[in-house]
């Protein structure tokens, strides 16, 4: 994601509203590598502006999911989570307590087989792992 201060450049370039509530989920996701829920946001920003709406935070993200800014991870229908990294990487995830952590090395022999490539132009992937943390286990 890109820094508060770019990001504000871009929102006004697409004629969006640069909100003192939207500047404080953009300071929320910058560097934030915890991958936080729409309501883990939501939770830290009322600190700071209490009257602020979910329904405020969740369009804000879905604004920034549709600019490319942060990626959103489901883990199942009622659990979405957003990663502020979106250079192309992997997660583990926690299947008892839903921790998302990165997976940046290791991988980088994974390819599609060419009988793939010949029918499909991937735009993104996310490869997600499931087990258990060392505190759950």
């Amino acid at each position: 994601m890109k820094k508060v201060e770019e990001l504000i450049k871009l929102f006004k370039s697409k004629d969006l509203k640069i909100t003192p509530q939207r500047l404080g989920i953009f300071k929320v996701l910058e560097g934030n590598a915890t991958h936080p829920s729409a309501e883990s946001i939501y939770n830290e920003i009322r600190q700071v502006y209490p009257t602020i709406s979910f329904t405020t935070v969740y369009k804000t993200l879905e604004v920034l999911e549709s600019l490319g800014e942060i990626l959103k991870i489901t883990i199942d229908a009622g659990r979405k989570y957003f990663d502020p990294n979106t250079i192309p990487h992997h997660h583990i995830i926690c299947s008892q307590c839903n921790m998302i952590a990165d997976v940046n090395e290791g991988l980088e022999e994974l390819k599609l087989p060419n009988e793939i490539l010949d029918k499909f132009t991937p735009s993104r992937y996310d490869i997600s792992f499931y087990g258990t943390c060392k505190q759950c286990a």
